[in-house]
């Protein structure tokens, strides 16, 4: 089979693949448009990590496409650089070093100086982490606790509100990791990240799908009260089953107003299991702390009602193939992937085990929270009903 000639993108293909990309699509569905497979677009992203480079722009002082072509017919027909220079109200000097440096006058061609232009002219600006290392280190001392680099960004703002020197943002992290700027961060710390990927994705791309059954004579979320929708007040709860390998499994819960998250062990995924451990963990709390849970549609929940009857706890149920009407768990689960990789065994964490864990997530600050920790503002709440 003759092997398909390489292709060279434009930049308005590439300008598309971007926005594409941005908005959430896959590799492949990018792919489709161009009637190319997955590997050419990844090649073309991965080499800025798959972060959107800054457009580049002609500085008002370099010559135009337009000038050059204007030099190469100039030349052609013969006419001095003074004569060229003046037509162009350019400096003799700039016409001169402009000919000589694409070939000299046999040689100059406009499209060819255009595209050496634009190569000189890369200049990339050197990493603020390469500059100052007490920052880098600072940074990776947070990343290797797991903070994410968005939390690293807010925290240090908070820590230095009036030292820019020691302020960076997120995105300077990611880029310093991601396409590996020269003795920024060592690559290693890219393990530390939630998402153990090569390239960033974007925020709107999901490949979770739900193939959960049915369960009967649930309360759909839309039947929540507004206190609950808009986290005005503690004490409700979003919650899932996050899977290992070996068919083991943990529930975790998160606090929608403070996102404070409890970790539950589980012997296993039928519904019986699973809502003896729901009904045990729900009588360590304060029923103010206590009020509702909100779940999707898994078969571990189909006897909802015996949880309900045991901790007069309601339970609502998210619309099937709605997984982001729980955020908060589904964030939550996305961050708990740090400490349980997918594939992992989690039979073999002990309730202590995942007690310790829980508190390092909820220590770490949040921006959602103005940088303080879930840990703090829950506290908070149970202090206010001591």
């Amino acid at each position: 089979m003759k092997q398909r000639p390489r292709i060279y993108y434009t930049e308005s293909q590439k300008a598309l693949m971007w926005e594409h990309w941005q908005k959430g699509d896959s590799l492949q569905q990018i792919a489709q448009l161009f009637d190319r497979k997955h590997s050419s677009i990844e090649r073309i992203l991965a080499e800025t990590g798959g972060i959107r480079p800054a457009p580049r722009r002609r500085s008002r002082l370099a010559l135009t496409l337009a000038e050059r072509e204007e030099i190469s017919r100039a030349i052609a027909t013969g006419e001095s650089i003074r004569s060229i220079a003046k037509s162009l109200g350019r400096a003799p000097s700039t016409i001169s070093r402009e000919i000589h440096r694409n070939g000299g006058e046999e040689r100059y061609r406009a499209a060819q100086a255009e595209q050496a232009a634009w190569e000189r002219a890369r200049r990339p600006k050197t990493c603020k982490l390469v500059v100052n290392r007490a920052l880098a280190r600072m940074v990776a001392a947070r990343l290797r606790l797991l903070w994410s680099p968005e939390q690293i960004a807010g925290w240090l703002k908070q820590a230095y509100p009036n030292d820019e020197c020691f302020q960076v943002s997120h995105e300077t992290i990611y880029r310093s990791l991601f396409i590996q700027a020269r003795g920024a961060l060592k690559k290693e710390l890219l393990a530390h990240l939630r998402r153990t990927r090569i390239m960033r994705r974007s925020r709107h791309h999901t490949q979770k799908s739900d193939n959960h059954g049915r369960i009967l004579d649930t309360v759909s979320i839309s039947e929540r009260p507004a206190t609950v929708e808009d986290r005005a007040v503690p004490g409700h709860w979003e919650g899932d089953l996050l899977f290992g390998s070996k068919n083991s499994q943990i529930a975790t819960l998160v606090e929608r107003q403070t996102r404070y998250a409890m970790l539950v062990k589980v012997a296993g995924k039928d519904t019986q299991t699973v809502i003896d451990a729901l009904i045990r963990h729900a009588r360590k709390l304060p029923e103010e702390l206590y009020q509702s849970l909100t779940w999707d549609r898994g078969k571990e929940m189909a006897d909802h009602k015996r949880f309900t009857l045991a901790t007069d706890i309601q339970v609502y149920f998210c619309d099937p193939h709605h997984p982001w009407q729980r955020g908060s768990n589904e964030n939550t689960n996305g961050l708990l992937r740090q400490y349980f990789p997918k594939g992992i065994d989690l039979s073999s964490y002990t309730q202590a085990n995942l007690n310790a864990i829980a508190r390092q997530l909820n220590e770490r600050p949040r921006k959602t929270l103005n940088y303080e920790t879930p840990a703090q503002r829950f506290h908070q709440s149970v202090a206010s009903i001591g």
